[in-house]
């Protein structure tokens, strides 16, 4: 290690970092360059200095023949810290300065700094994943056409949705990832690496990859993965593994990392709807859409919410906080970014009222539109006044906050070891569970245990998440390679194109002289041949009566264009995933790949989503249930086993099942038979809003003054005393509860004003 130039300190690698690079270098050198390795090295393994080192090996090796094996390493990473780490590491371990390029961007574009630095041979080349697509394309032409040979070395850093990398993944990302980076979710090296490295060229041969992760998915196993027997055909007993493990049990054990599950406690959620006192709507709805819109109704309403912000505040005080000293940090996890701005003002108020001394940070990506939150989107900046500029991660590390809430951001790639407290209000599958809780587990001084709360997910599907990773990840299966051929069928069968058309786009694509002209020619007729049976279809369906067999035809024709598109979505990530480890052996496949990646982009259908009526909605109960720490108990052995892919685009248009909404809401309602008491009753706050409605003085407040002014109103606290005291014969358990506690008083009035109708109803 290098200070100033000078030498001032040893670094002695620990037995799995020299392990692995001992091992990788004793293999390149017997296999030569163009071959794929996988790290599974688990958080807490010391991985920018196993990745310095490394970079630092392989720059320099010479083979037998005392022959340089690579001219250039080039090491992948997003995060900026680690950036700068991984820069000043490497640059540590060699003594000639200018041999390290970083990648920056300070000297003006990221892509002619790269650019230099590979023309002119540096021997270690730091960029991030935003850069690696144009610095794969110009290795993979100097590899070409000068026969040089080149490793890169990819960190599993996450990123947001920026630039390059999140345009080149959507084509290779399935419905649920793309659903997920559309409310400002992250991808990964691993993604990315994958969808590059689908654009296969002989000069690959000269590039080898290493790929490290703590938690690889079940296609990082298959595309890096290593056959154990080599030698013998690849099968349910010879499946691909990683090349060295280091697992998250020895990293436990030996005290670099923390078991976040040791005190996990589940909370429980039970409520029931009405329709605002009336008879029950006898309207038939979409069944799925309907349930999903009254269970975000239910997620979003100000009762929910507070009781949770409760939860957490308290929680966190009587838990979290007191550890490392008072510095201690948590992490609430939510489920959307409406939500993290609703938690964020909700919280605010709660720890204004009790006058607690901690801030609180909100992170989310873009812009959230809520009218019943405020007149003006919500920002990250504007929510986080203090920012001022400034980064949430380094803010976030001073005094005073404590509480950082996030939406589809800081899940992965976030280290903050005075992270001690994680409340969960989201489901969390797989390895997004085991990222997520994993922010959790690093060290610190002082520090000895952690805190999960959750209110969403089962605890042994927790346990099952972590337990794949705990020893080493493994494939339950193989992909099958067959889902290519049944797709392609499926495709053609769809009667939508046909192979003069494909042939027609695919000789344009491969031709370098063809130009966009050319191709917008081919494409642009099979498009608007497809968009033209979809608005023919609209338009029947906005003609002709509800029960007309015409439009029952039209919606039918609809749903089959629409899966049309899903299909070749999903033809182009199936093939390019499969065709990195076999050839089909028939260029009509890689044909159909190439039209199918033109084609699909352009099938942009305006679909009209059924809209289900919430406005009579009431909360009449609700109730959170403390089910105790869970006993989750990690074993010493390998998991049930990633899934591979089975089977792609063998959905079939479906029926919407239609279900009166009065029958879905008894059927919701009837989940929770049993947990509920009177005591659990919402009704009390409705009560409380009616007799406030009978103020005199209230209504010539509310007819004179805006919401807002009338909500910041000194007469409302009093008139709801009054009330209150009105109503403690029917309700007296609560009314003891309001009066007892002035800032809980404050809060339902304020919920009352703000999310209920009191101001509207004094406008009539």
């Amino acid at each position: 290690m290098k200070k100033k130039g000078k030498i001032a300190g040893w670094i002695f690698p620990r037995y799995h970092q020299l392990a692995a690079t001992r091992l990788l270098v004793s293999t390149i050198l017997e296999e030569g360059p163009g071959q794929r390795y996988l790290i599974q090295h688990s958080a807490g393994s010391g991985k920018t200095n196993s990745i310095a080192w490394t970079a630092h090996f392989l720059s320099d090796l010479h083979d037998s023949h005392n022959h340089k094996l690579f001219d250039t390493v080039i090491v992948v990473s997003d995060r900026t810290v680690l950036d700068r780490q991984l820069s000043e590491t490497i640059e540590s371990f060699e003594r000639t300065r200018g041999v390290v390029a970083s990648i920056s961007g300070n000297g003006g574009s990221k892509s002619q700094e790269l650019a230099a630095a590979l023309h002119t041979g540096k021997k270690i080349i730091i960029c991030t994943i935003q850069t690696f697509p144009f610095a794969l394309e110009e290795i993979r032409k100097l590899a070409a056409a000068e026969g040089k040979h080149f490793v890169v070395i990819a960190d599993e850093a996450h990123s947001s949705q920026t630039g390059t990398s999140a345009s080149k993944l959507k084509a290779a990302l399935s419905a649920g990832e793309l659903a997920e980076l559309a409310d400002g979710g992250e991808i990964s090296t691993e993604d990315l690496l994958a969808a590059e490295m689908a654009q296969r060229t002989a000069a690959d041969a000269g590039i080898s990859f290493i790929a490290f992760t703590a938690t690889p998915k079940a296609k990082t196993l298959e595309l890096f993965g290593r056959l154990p027997h080599p030698d013998q055909p690849k099968g349910k007993h010879n499946k691909p593994e990683a090349f060295h493990v280091y697992s998250m049990r020895q990293a436990i054990e030996e005290g670099f990392i923390l078991d976040v599950l040791q005190n996990y406690v589940s909370w429980k959620q039970a409520f029931r709807l009405s329709q605002n006192g009336q008879i029950l709507d006898d309207t038939e709805v979409e069944a799925s859409e309907a349930k999903k819109a009254l269970m975000k109704w239910v997620r979003l309403h100000p009762t929910n919410i507070t009781a949770r912000v409760q939860i957490v505040v308290e929680h966190f005080r009587q838990n979290v906080q007191p550890l490392l000293g008072g510095k201690a940090r948590a992490m609430v996890v939510t489920a959307s970014r409406k939500e993290a701005v609703r938690w964020k003002l909700a919280m605010d108020r709660y720890v204004k009222e009790k006058h607690y001394p901690f801030g609180l940070l909100a992170a989310f990506s873009g812009e959230v539109d809520d009218p019943e939150s405020g007149p003006e989107p919500f920002t990250e900046s504007n929510i986080n006044p203090a920012l001022k500029g400034r980064d949430l991660r380094e803010v976030f590390a001073e005094d005073p906050w404590r509480i950082l809430i996030v939406a589809n951001k800081f899940q992965t790639g976030f280290d903050q070891p005075l992270l001690c407290g994680m409340y969960v209000d989201r489901k969390l599958g797989g390895i997004q569970a085991v990222q997520t809780l994993s922010r959790l587990n690093r060290c610190y001084p002082g520090k000895d245990m952690t805190f999960v709360v959750d209110f969403e997910n089962d605890p042994e599907d927790i346990l099952k998440a972590f337990q794949q990773y705990y020893t080493k990840a493994e494939l339950a299966d193989l992909s099958d390679p067959n889902c290519v051929v049944n797709l392609r069928h499926k495709l053609d069968d769809a009667g939508l194109y046909d192979q003069p058309e494909v042939d027609r786009v695919a000789h344009i694509l491969t031709n370098p002289k063809a130009s966009q002209q050319q191709l917008d020619a081919a494409i642009v007729p099979v498009s608007s041949r497809v968009l033209g049976r979809y608005r023919e279809a609209r338009k029947i369906i906005q003609d002709e009566p509800e029960s007309s067999q015409e439009r029952k035809e039209a919606k039918e024709r609809i749903d089959e264009l629409v899966q049309f598109r899903s299909d070749l979505a999903s033809y182009v990530r199936m093939y390019e995933f499969f065709s990195q480890m076999l050839n089909y052996g028939n260029p009509d496949y890689e044909k159909l790949y190439l039209f199918a990646k033109m084609l699909w982009p352009l099938l942009k259908f305006d679909r009209e989503r059924e809209t289900i009526d919430t406005t009579t909605l009431r909360l009449t109960h609700h109730r959170m249930k403390d089910l105790g720490k869970q006993k989750l108990g990690l074993k010493n052995e390998a998991g049930d086993g990633l899934e591979p892919i089975k089977e792609a685009g063998s959905g079939q248009p479906q029926d919407k099942v239609k279900v009166q909404l009065s029958r879905i809401i008894e059927a919701i309602n009837d989940l929770f038979e049993g947990d509920l008491t009177d005591g659990d009753k919402v009704a009390f706050v409705t009560g409380l809003e009616t007799k406030l409605a009978e103020s005199e003085k209230l209504r010539e407040q509310a007819k004179a003054n805006t919401k807002d002014q009338f909500a910041n109103s000194p007469d409302l606290q009093e008139e709801g005393l009054n009330a209150t005291i009105e109503l403690m014969e029917a309700h007296e358990k609560m009314g003891k509860q309001l009066l007892n506690d002035n800032s809980l008083l404050r809060a339902v009035i304020a919920a009352i004003v703000k999310q209920g109708g009191l101001w509207e109803g004094f406008q009539g």
